[in-house]
């Protein structure tokens, strides 16, 4: 753990760490793994702790977080696809946010017969307004989650699409798992490689992320 820098130029109050350490000593920092503070191209706190971990479903006990361990980001990998998507556009691998979304798996015509699933463009996917069903607030024990019926359907992808359309594209937001899932196959369809490598090829690599673990469904696609 390194102690805070009180320099006057960064601007932080001394004890600050101390008092982190406290706060997770008496339980008011329930779950707090790890903090790192950077300002002006120096760390100037950095703070890890030990907490609950798992893996996707499965339960790994209570870990000694450090700057070693790997941990748990769970739906930033969200966000990781969002970039991905923008680095494999940049490269003309996948198609561009106004192609329609359905075009672009004509595995699924009969989908695409119907008109309102046809509005539906890559970039309602990417902001996650399609317009589609779709409830991941409810528990992951709940069989009726979305997130979880995908996870067990035959077709993850047409289980995405073929969703009750609920709102014009582009007009409701909907946290969506889903969409995500769908652009993490068109990266990997236009890339020619799964998503993890091109991730280490296109984002971690050049970044200095030398260790990473993607989970991956039963057929080996990425859990994006």
């Amino acid at each position: 753990m390194a102690d805070l820098d009180t320099d006057a130029h960064h601007g932080f109050a001394a004890g600050l760490g101390d008092k982190l350490d406290a706060g997770v000593r008496s339980g008011l920092l329930r779950d707090l793994h790890a903090v790192v503070v950077r300002r002006a191209g120096r760390t100037v706190l950095e703070r890890y702790y030990a907490g609950p971990d798992e893996a996707w479903d499965e339960q790994l006990g209570v870990t000694a977080f450090g700057p070693e361990v790997l941990h748990d980001v769970r739906s930033i990998s969200k966000t990781v696809v969002g970039l991905l998507y923008g680095i494999a556009l940049q490269r003309g691998l996948v198609p561009p946010p106004a192609a329609g979304l359905l075009a672009q798996f004509p595995e699924y015509a009969d989908l695409a017969a119907d008109p309102a699933r046809r509005r539906i463009c890559v970039r309602h996917a990417l902001n996650m307004t399609m317009g589609l069903a779709w409830n991941e607030w409810l528990p992951y024990t709940d069989p009726a989650n979305s997130e979880r019926a995908m996870g067990r359907a035959a077709d993850f992808k047409r289980y995405v699409l073929e969703q009750p359309v609920v709102a014009a594209p582009g007009v409701k937001w909907t946290y969506s798992g889903g969409a995500v899932a769908l652009l993490g196959s068109l990266i990997e369809r236009g890339a020619g490689m799964p998503l993890a490598r091109f991730a280490a090829q296109a984002l971690f690599q050049p970044l200095g992320i030398e260790r990473f673990e993607w989970t991956a469904r039963a057929d080996g696609t990425a859990l994006a």
